[in-house]
């Protein structure tokens, strides 16, 4: 076999011995995917970091953007962006190319996470495990795009906090992590209602139990916006918090049509804590 061929094998995800009829694989074959799918994900993930180097002056306008917008809300000469160290102006393209690479290639990396495990799922677990990748992808960028239009008021608060006469000097590097994670955040409030109705599902919680502690979970995610927004004003945390709410509304409704569901099959769609699923 000649070098490209010997490489190309590398890459490959097919079994080299035959699947047992309810889908079980050899430890090697196991790994062997492991491999392949791994080493596709970083390869795409390379290609998406050179294009990013590449198109960074636009994508520097995105990431800026919000920071740019609250400065001009501030008074003149109150901040100023900059790097600091020799190496501060090369660690800004590497952070912001790999930050890029990494949103930008999410559904391929996270596809190839998915497609490694669902052939251990059983046919029902398989069903839902593509309804909630379908669902969590979307909810996640929503949280993404939301966190984005927040920041800039938050950027507007932080930075005004500065006593007066006193000029911020913004590290973008530290902004460029400041922003990672505070998208990151938006993003993550969002999948909440997805884990809750997978609790659901498996049997941990009822529908029952979420609405008798419904008043008290929404004060905690009123307390886990407060604690999570990047700025203490109002407006950030109400715009997380609501629309986590709402969410959380409708996985509710889901997790009692479920229960009813169970129920009329005969399963324990309501359980107490001490007692055994039948799932």
């Amino acid at each position: 076999m000649s070098f490209v061929g010997r490489f190309a094998r590398l890459y490959s995800t097919k079994p080299s011995s035959p699947v047992g009829p309810d889908g079980r694989m050899a430890l090697g074959d196991h790994l062997r995917e492991a491999r392949g799918r791994i080493l596709r994900t970083v390869t795409v993930m390379i290609v998406a970091f050179g294009l990013a180097l590449y198109f960074f002056e636009p994508l520097n306008e995105i990431v800026y953007g919000p920071y740019y917008s609250a400065r001009e809300r501030l008074p003149e000469g109150s901040s100023f962006p900059a790097t600091a160290g020799a190496s501060g102006g090369i660690m800004l393209y590497l952070k912001q190319s790999g930050f890029t690479a990494l949103v930008v290639t999410a559904p391929y990396w996270l596809y190839q996470v998915w497609a490694f495990i669902v052939p251990g799922l059983h046919a029902s677990e398989r069903k839902w495990s593509r309804i909630f990748a379908a669902i969590a992808g979307p909810l996640f960028l929503i949280g993404i795009a939301l966190g984005y239009f927040t920041l800039p008021k938050g950027l507007e608060v932080l930075i005004g906090l500065n006593p007066e006469g006193v000029t911020n000097i913004l590290d973008v590097n530290e902004y460029l992590q400041f922003f990672t994670r505070t998208l990151f955040v938006f993003g993550l409030a969002f999948e909440i209602p997805v884990f809750v109705v997978m609790l659901n599902l498996a049997g941990v919680v009822s529908g029952k139990t979420l609405g008798a502690h419904r008043p008290w979970i929404i004060v905690g995610m009123f307390i886990f916006a407060a604690v999570a927004t990047p700025s203490a004003d109002p407006f950030t945390m109400t715009f997380m918090a609501v629309p986590m709410v709402f969410l959380y509304f409708i996985s509710e409704i889901i997790a009692r049509w479920n229960d009813r569901r169970k129920a009329s099959r005969g399963l324990n769609a309501d359980l107490a804590p001490d007692e055994l699923s039948t799932i």
